[in-house]
């Protein structure tokens, strides 16, 4: 069996801006450094087989002052791309890119990525790791994209941890309380 825990990064200035954050590389606020400080202790009673994270300082910095140092930072497993919307807020948006990036399914933002090709790159390495127990920080986008594959819709704030079953694709829990 593949449990994979998976932690957004905590709080950036885009966040707290509602400023849409693909891969643009923020750092986290010092609200953000709290919320992730805010796991190490729940996190530390747990022991995994691998650490990752996405390659964008936001992650890192989190894995770091959550859990400890990645062994991995990958790429693959960034937040979406926006292209010509990155760095918009939500109300600068045309209301076409609002609906279909509330809808997500089928989103494609001008000059950037499908979400269809935010689902292959992240599960290839999901589906590409070896049983055991693994926790991944990493982005929103990721989050929802496999929330709503399996079963859920819906949006989480800085710092939740989905814990997932990954071969019977389901959800084990979702922790959101504890976001200062």
């Amino acid at each position: 069996m593949s449990e994979l825990w998976l932690v957004r990064h905590g709080q950036t200035t885009w966040n707290l801006e509602g400023r849409l954050t693909g891969w643009s590389d923020v750092p986290l606020t010092p609200l953000g450094e709290q919320q992730a400080r805010a796991l190490s202790g729940w996190l530390a009673q747990e022991r995994f087989d691998r650490v990752l994270a996405s390659d964008l300082r936001r992650a890192i910095h989190t894995a770091r002052l959550a859990y400890g140092e990645p062994q991995e930072a990958l790429a693959e497993l960034r937040e979406l791309e926006f292209g010509a919307l990155e760095g918009l807020k939500w109300d600068e948006l045309p209301e076409p890119h609002k609906s279909a990036l509330l809808a997500f399914e089928g989103f494609q933002a001008p000059g950037g990525e499908s979400t269809r090709a935010l689902r292959q790159r992240v599960y290839g390495v999901f589906e590409g790791l070896p049983p055991g127990r693994h926790l991944v920080f990493t982005h929103g986008g990721v989050l929802r994209l496999v929330l709503r594959e399996f079963g859920q819709d819906r949006f989480l704030p800085p710092c939740a941890v989905v814990g997932l079953d990954w071969q019977q694709k389901r959800v084990l829990f979702v922790r959101d309380e504890h976001v200062l």
